[in-house]
């Protein structure tokens, strides 16, 4: 059975009328006679009956009504839910993040803006390190993710640099140093330097480290700091010193001080990755905003 002639009995049932059904649809009154008269033969038993002014519906027409109305709706639904995936306007975004790159600013804005435009796409957000990101990439279980440079790529992914942050110095609020604005990381001696571990995110680690040694500080890397957050904690409890990206200043936790350090060599970026040739609307109606948001890059 077509749909076409379920749409046709509907309109003739909910006017009670050929004519004016035929004047909704927009065709004229005898084919839709003849579609109703197909329908009918093709059940078994009458859906009308013929009145001199329009028409009723029979006992079985009532009961068809009922189904024919629930079927179209399910129908439309349906079509109108594919049509909202195809643009991108629903559905659902695995979102990953590594190395704290959410307490920058440009990250909450470009998700505030995205809930804005697109508000029936749902986030699913994960936090990991890199080469987990990398891997839910390939496997699709994540869909486009925030990252921290420097790191590896590869091909396989296409990607945008949002930003650039530099690297702030944490110092316990006791330190020596910690009325000063600006820092020579030679001044730091062979004090500890709290770091997360390099697995975590090698690129952003050794960055760090050979920063160090070209400033002049070589560091007593003991002890590591389970993740990137971590680092401020641990230099308020006096462990050592350690290197956050700046927007990570925000955490304030009273008995530390941050601070600028006087190298070219401490500049991270943060960038969005997603799959090369990725077709998925939703996906690239959020590359197209970060796009309109960093387009400096």
């Amino acid at each position: 059975m077509e749909l076409r002639y379920l749409r046709y009995f509907v309109a003739v049932a909910s006017t009670h009328h050929f004519t004016r059904a035929a004047e909704i649809l927009g065709i004229s009154q005898p084919p839709l006679s003849q579609q109703i008269q197909k329908l009918e033969r093709e059940i078994g038993t009458p859906l009308f009956k013929r009145l001199t002014r329009g028409v009723e519906m029979t006992e079985a027409g009532e009961a068809f009504y009922q189904d024919a109305n629930h079927i179209l709706q399910l129908t439309d639904s349906a079509i109108d839910r594919v049509r909202s995936i195809a643009r991108g306007e629903s559905g659902s975004i695995n979102v990953g993040f590594s190395c704290a790159v959410t307490f920058h600013p440009l990250i909450l804005m470009l998700l505030r803006r995205y809930r804005q435009h697109f508000p029936s796409v749902k986030l699913q957000p994960r936090e990991e390190h890199i080469q987990q990101i990398l891997e839910s990439l390939r496997n699709r279980n994540t869909d486009i993710a925030f990252v921290r440079l420097p790191c590896d790529i590869g091909e396989e992914f296409d990607g945008e640099i949002l930003t650039d942050e530099p690297m702030q110095l944490v110092l316990p609020d006791n330190h020596p140093l910690s009325q000063q604005t600006q820092i020579q990381l030679s001044d730091l001696n062979q004090e500890p330097l709290i770091i997360f571990p390099r697995e975590l995110s090698p690129g952003l680690y050794d960055m760090i480290i050979r920063a160090c040694y070209l400033g002049g500080y070589e560091p007593k890397i003991n002890p590591l700091a389970p993740h990137i957050t971590a680092t401020i904690s641990m230099v308020a409890s006096g462990f050592g010193v350690s290197f956050i990206p700046k927007s990570l200043s925000c955490i304030q936790t009273g008995n530390v001080s941050y601070h600028e350090v006087d190298t070219p060599h401490l500049t991270t970026q943060i960038a969005a990755i997603w799959r090369a040739h990725e077709r998925s609307a939703a996906i690239m109606n959020m590359v197209q905003l970060l796009r309109q948001l960093a387009p400096h890059h």
